[in-house]
């Protein structure tokens, strides 16, 4: 290594960046001469350019960025067989049975697990299947373990060839050869390839009776369709996505899963079932739809009757964009809001601006007066001094234009608001009430503070 420090040391490069120094070695030359300080096992292949080395390197499990189905692979091969023990259809019989002991424990999360580990091994037979990959077993008198003296010759020759350290890096060639022929191509038996299809559609809707329960209905309804298409006869598998799509509000695809299983199975009492609950559900949705439709209506009448309301009143209203929060309060028609026979109701603030105090009506009608509410308003539990009665107060309300307009207190609210010169900010009408001593020199302020604003 000190010689590859020694030549990255002296490595320069020119204003162009291109390196100054000696070329790099030509193709085929022996690389490993450069680098001496390297293990012998690491030692670089003679004879291959860096687009080959990759490429080699590709080959080994342990390298590999993609699959190549037009390739065999014997290490590939060789690692999937490590997986589990036994043929697949061995195995998906296993973790089926698994799967049957969680779930039955009510353990839906783990029965599901297994029941996927299955999946997963019988559809890698049936994708290999699909692409014309003929079987790869062991043969026979192969799968018996080396003798004595097959296992010492072996170990014997590994010796020797660590000894030697040609550094090759890859097995040799009777070495591969052995490797081969422990394996051979069969044809799948038409028998097991059944059965295992059989299994793979029970692992599909076991594992959506999984997701039922776990409430991952997507995934429910895929695998059964997964199911289906190994057997469009599977009467559970119509009913665990008919059950999955109802859970979603799906009514017409639930009803159609649901169908389609009564046209195998008519007397299947589970699905017999499921139909009534899915009549039941469309029958609430429908008269939630037909309610949440209602309202919608009602809504947009109650806002055209409002409209009209305001016009044949010739009351002006304003929105700002920041109301403020007054609960349910606004301005409505009362007591029908949906008759335009009713009367208007408008939410108003008393504001006591000498005192820095305020009341909220909530419905003040139109065909109220003020008298009427300083009927229960007054006496103000704050006003000591008895300032404030209802024949001793004067009442304002500010006017289009900024200015400020009295208002009469045995004035109804329709008289106050229909005189064009008033409006209704935000839903809510203020009005201003001032002590009688104080109203001219309030009054005098308000136009001071107005004219210095402007």
């Amino acid at each position: 290594m000190d010689n590859l420090a020694n030549d990255t040391r002296d490595l320069k490069l020119d204003d162009n960046n291109v390196p100054i120094g000696p070329a790099p070695p030509p193709a085929g030359a022996d690389l490993s001469t450069m680098f001496p300080g390297l293990p012998a096992g690491y030692k670089v292949n003679t004879g291959m350019t860096l687009e080959e080395t990759i490429a080699d390197l590709n080959k080994h499990p342990l390298f590999m960025t993609e699959l190549d189905d037009a390739e065999e692979n014997e290490e590939l091969a060789a690692l999937q067989s490590l997986a589990y023990d036994g043929t697949p259809l061995e195995n998906g019989l296993n973790f089926k049975e698994q799967g049957n002991e969680c779930f039955k424990a009510k353990k839906w999360a783990d029965a599901k697990e297994f029941y996927g580990k299955g999946v997963q091994i019988l559809q890698a037979e049936e994708f290999r299947r699909s692409k014309g990959i003929k079987k790869k077993v062991q043969k026979q008198q192969e799968v018996a373990m080396r003798s004595e003296e097959e296992q010492k010759a072996f170990e014997e020759r590994e010796k020797k060839r660590l000894a030697e350290n040609d550094g090759s890096g890859v097995v040799k060639e009777d070495e591969k050869t052995a490797t081969k022929e422990e394996y051979e191509e069969v044809e799948d038996d038409p028998e097991e390839t059944q059965k295992e299809r059989t299994l793979l559609e029970q692992l599909y809707v076991n594992r959506a009776a999984c997701h039922l329960e776990l409430k991952n209905y997507r995934s429910c309804t895929l695998d059964c369709a997964a199911a289906l298409r190994l057997n469009p006869k599977n009467v559970k598998a119509f009913y665990r996505s008919a059950k999955a799509l109802l859970a979603v509000n799906k009514i017409v695809e639930s009803d159609d899963a649901c169908a389609r299983g009564l046209e195998i199975d008519s007397s299947n009492a589970a699905l017999q079932q499921l139909a009534k609950e899915i009549i039941a559900k469309n029958e609430t949705v429908t008269a939630h739809k037909k309610a949440e439709e209602k309202r919608a209506a009602d809504a947009r009448r109650k806002e055209v009757l409002m409209k009209a309301a305001l016009e044949a009143r010739n009351i002006k209203t304003r929105s700002t964009g920041k109301p403020p929060d007054m609960e349910d309060a606004h301005v409505q028609l009362v007591p029908d809001p949906l008759d335009p026979q009713s009367s208007l109701s408008v939410p108003t603030m008393l504001l006591y601006p000498a005192d820095y105090e305020s009341d909220f009506i909530k419905a003040f009608n139109e065909t109220e007066s003020l008298e009427q509410h300083f009927g229960y308003v007054f006496p103000l539990p704050w006003d000591r001094e008895n300032k404030y009665t209802a024949n001793n107060v004067e009442c304002y309300v500010e006017t289009v234009s900024g200015g400020l307009a009295k208002v009469g207190k045995k004035v109804s609210l329709l008289k106050v608001l229909s005189s064009g010169n008033v409006e209704i900010v935000d839903d809510l009408l203020k009005i201003f009430v001032v002590p009688k001593g104080k109203a001219e020199g309030w009054v005098k302020d308000w136009k001071e503070k107005k004219l210095g604003r402007k």
